[in-house]
């Protein structure tokens, strides 16, 4: 396990308890590393305090600090003893991250990343001097400022108590006939100072039985509120574990989506290689095709070029016969003319000769119809 990612000092809340007053403390954060962290407080009473920041984000090797202030009370808790707690959750960002771009996610284990968690519990302290909160056989008490004064003889019970009736009358029947008018009306001034008093006492008596009734009364009604705070609180903590479970709820239905727009994604993939496959055995097929074509057009065009070049042969050796064939007429021709001069000179007639001779026509003839033919075929 690596380093802490926040030093926190201290480990306990430490509020100075007051009734119906507020009370704050503050927690210094201290950032050792050579990158941004940032924190986020929670508490289990989220009604009963107030956390300012309980966001943030600590710079690297810098310091921080979070104020925690303690609304006022109306009842104090049994034994000064409080079960409220915080946690402190940290975690590594980004290079530059600020408060502002802080968001829940980045506090949730469900995305593989490491969250530092450090646990801070509250503790109680009673104001030094003060009357408030003494404790009496392990109930919180607060001690009066003041005693009403309590008479040994008197009786709570809501009735007067006056003195027997027969008491005056004794008294006076006791006085002896000497002594005069005088003192029997001081005596008398005296019996009624003492009823007088008795009866002040009794009415004291009876209002301190009234403000004790109405001080149970009040302790009631604190209980009461107590348990309906409580109450409160647990509602409040349910509600708080309700929605955590709907947020859980929404993250797995995000992640069940984010599955399923995977597995479309990977199946349109898929189809489209089959597509992308399909597309490629055709054009392979498509110039097998067209190679074939080209081969057949390649064989009939060496046929043709064959075939012309067989053709160019013959004719060539048809116009070599001809011209052998040529020759051999001219030179035919040539021993007949000589022919015919050597017959005009022994004859040594001069004929006067209209037009061919009937022998040049002929061969004149048969030379065209040998060529005609040759021509034609």
């Amino acid at each position: 396990m690596g380093p802490e990612l926040l030093e926190i000092q201290p480990h306990e809340l430490k509020f100075t308890f007051e009734l119906k007053k507020q009370s704050t403390c503050s927690v210094h954060l201290v950032n050792n590393l050579d990158q941004f962290v940032a924190f986020k407080v929670k508490t289990t009473s989220p009604k009963r305090y107030c956390v300012r920041p309980n966001v943030g984000v600590v710079p690297p090797r810098s310091t921080c600090d979070f104020t925690v202030t303690m609304q006022a009370q109306r009842a104090a808790p049994p034994d000064m003893q409080s079960k409220d707690k915080f946690l402190v959750q940290s975690t590594i960002v980004p290079f530059g991250t600020t408060e502002e771009e802080i968001t829940p996610s980045m506090f949730a284990k469900d995305n593989g990343k490491y969250i530092e968690e450090n646990k801070l519990r509250v503790v109680l302290i009673s104001p030094p001097h003060s009357p408030v909160l003494l404790p009496i056989n392990g109930t919180p008490k607060q001690e009066p400022a003041y005693e009403a004064p309590v008479l040994k003889d008197q009786v709570l019970s809501g009735e007067e108590n006056l003195l027997p009736p027969n008491t005056v009358a004794n008294d006076m029947e006791d006085l002896k006939p000497a002594k005069d008018v005088q003192e029997l009306k001081v005596a008398k001034d005296v019996q009624e100072s003492k009823l007088a008093k008795d009866v002040q006492e009794l009415k004291v008596a009876k209002d301190v039985q009234e403000l004790k009734v109405a001080k149970d009364v009040q302790e009631s009604k604190l209980a009461k509120y107590v348990q309906e705070l409580k109450l409160a609180e647990d509602v409040q903590d349910l509600k708080l574990a309700k929605d955590v479970q709907e947020l859980k709820l929404a993250d797995d239905v995000q992640e069940l989506k984010q599955a399923e727009d995977v597995q479309d994604l990977k199946l349109a993939k898929n189809v489209q290689d089959s597509k992308l496959a399909k597309d490629e055995e055709e054009l392979r097929l498509a110039k097998d095709v067209e190679k074939l074509q080209l081969t057949k057009d390649i064989e009939k065009l060496k046929s043709n070029i064959n075939e012309l070049e067989s053709k160019l042969s013959e004719a060539e050796s048809t116009i070599t016969r001809l011209r052998v064939e040529r020759s051999t007429i001219i030179g035919e021709k040539q021993t007949l003319s000589q022919e015919l001069a050597m017959l005009t000179m022994k004859n040594g007639v001069r004929k006067v000769q209209v037009g061919f001779p009937f022998l040049f026509v002929c061969m004149v003839v048969l030379v065209s119809l040998v060529l005609g033919y040759q021509l034609h075929s």
